[in-house]
C-alpha cells in the first residue's frame, strides 16, 4: 500500500509540470462539493462515495487557490500550483491521522483504503468535468452555452462517478 502511494503521489506531482494554464473553478461550485462531502458523511455513505466527493472539493480548492494567486501575480510554478496542491492533499492525508476518523487499511474496496480509492477517483472525475468545461468554453467564442456551466460541468462528472460506485458497492 505504501508504495501504491508514493506512485500516485509522484504522478500527481509530476502532471503538475505538464499543467499548460490554470483551470480556475468558482466559488459556488467549491462550496456544493464542500456541501456533498459533509451531507455524505453525516448519512453514513460509504467510503468510497465520502472520497470522490472529499477528492472533488480537494481540487476545486486547489484550481480556486492558484488562479486567486495567478490574479495577483504569483507566477512561479512552485508557489501557484505545487504548493498548494501538496498542501490540500496533504491536508485531506491529515484525516487519516485523527482517530475515529477513516479506518486505514481495515476498509478496501480492490485491495486499497476505500476513502483513497474515492479520493483519486473523485479528484481525477473533477478535472476531467473542469477540462471538458474548458474544452465547451473555449469551442463556444470563450463563452459558456449556458448559465452556471461551470458549475454544472464538472459537478455532473462527480455525480456520475458517485453513481457508478453506488452501483458497484450498494447492487
Amino acid at each position: 500500500m505504501t508504495k501504491l502511494l508514493k506512485v500516485l503521489f509522484s504522478a500527481g506531482l509530476m502532471s503538475l509540470l505538464v499543467l499548460p494554464a490554470v483551470w480556475a473553478v468558482c466559488p459556488v461550485c467549491t462550496v456544493a462539493v464542500g456541501a456533498g462531502l459533509e451531507g455524505a458523511r453525516l448519512l453514513g455513505v460509504d467510503d468510497v462515495i465520502t472520497g470522490i466527493w472529499a477528492g472533488g472539493l480537494t481540487l476545486s480548492l486547489f484550481f480556486w487557490t492558484a488562479g486567486w494567486l495567478k490574479k495577483r501575480g504569483v507566477t512561479s510554478v512552485f508557489w501557484q500550483i505545487v504548493v498548494p496542491f501538496v498542501a490540500y492533499y496533504a491536508l485531506l492525508g491529515a484525516l487519516y491521522f485523527v482517530p475515529g476518523v477513516l479506518t486505514f487499511g481495515a476498509n478496501t474496496l480492490w485491495g486499497m483504503d476505500r476513502f483513497l480509492l474515492g479520493v483519486v477517483v473523485g479528484t481525477v472525475a473533477f478535472w476531467l468535468g473542469a477540462r471538458w468545461y474548458v474544452k465547451i468554453k473555449r469551442d463556444n467564442g470563450g463563452h459558456a452555452r449556458f448559465a452556471f456551466q461551470k458549475v454544472v460541468v464538472p459537478l455532473s462528472f462527480l455525480m456520475v462517478a458517485t453513481a457508478v460506485f453506488a452501483a458497484i458497492i450498494y447492487l
